[in-house]
C-alpha cells in the first residue's frame, strides 16, 4: 500500500474514533470515564470477534493507538495467557500484556503532577 495513503488512512480512522467520542460527550448524558471504558470494552468487543487484526491492518495506529487498541491489547494477552497457562491466564494476562503502558502512563502522569501545579476547577 502507498504510504501516503496508509497515513491518510490512519488520520481519518483515528479522526474518526475521536469524533465519535466528542459527539458522546456533547449529545449524551455519558461521562468521559464511561466513555473511555466502553471504547476500551469495544476493543475487546472487536478484537474477540476477530474484527480488530484486519482494522489494525488496513488504518494502522488510527485504531491501535486509541483506548480500542488498548482493549484489544488486553483481551490478546488474556487470550495468550490462556493458551499458555489455562484458567490462571485470564487474571494475569491482561496486564501482563499491557503493563508498559499502564506503567508509562502512571509514570508521566505522576512527572506532569509534579512538574506543573495544579488548580481546583471552578463551576
Amino acid at each position: 500500500m502507498n504510504p501516503y495513503v496508509h497515513m491518510l488512512l490512519t488520520f481519518v480512522s483515528g479522526g474518526i474514533i475521536c469524533v465519535f467520542a466528542q459527539l458522546l460527550i456533547d449529545f449524551t448524558k455519558l461521562t468521559p470515564a464511561r466513555i473511555l471504558v466502553l471504547y476500551v470494552s469495544l476493543g475487546v468487543l472487536l478484537y474477540g470477534i476477530g474484527v480488530f487484526e484486519p482494522m489494525k491492518e488496513i488504518f494502522g495506529s488510527g485504531v491501535s493507538v486509541p483506548l480500542i487498541g488498548f482493549g484489544a491489547n488486553i483481551a490478546k494477552g488474556v487470550q495468550e495467557a490462556v493458551d499458555k497457562e489455562g484458567l490462571l491466564g485470564v487474571l494475569t494476562g491482561g496486564l501482563t500484556s499491557s503493563a508498559a503502558g499502564i506503567t508509562s502512563a502512571l509514570i508521566f502522569g505522576l512527572s506532569a503532577s509534579i512538574i506543573f501545579k495544579t488548580k481546583s476547577k471552578r463551576m
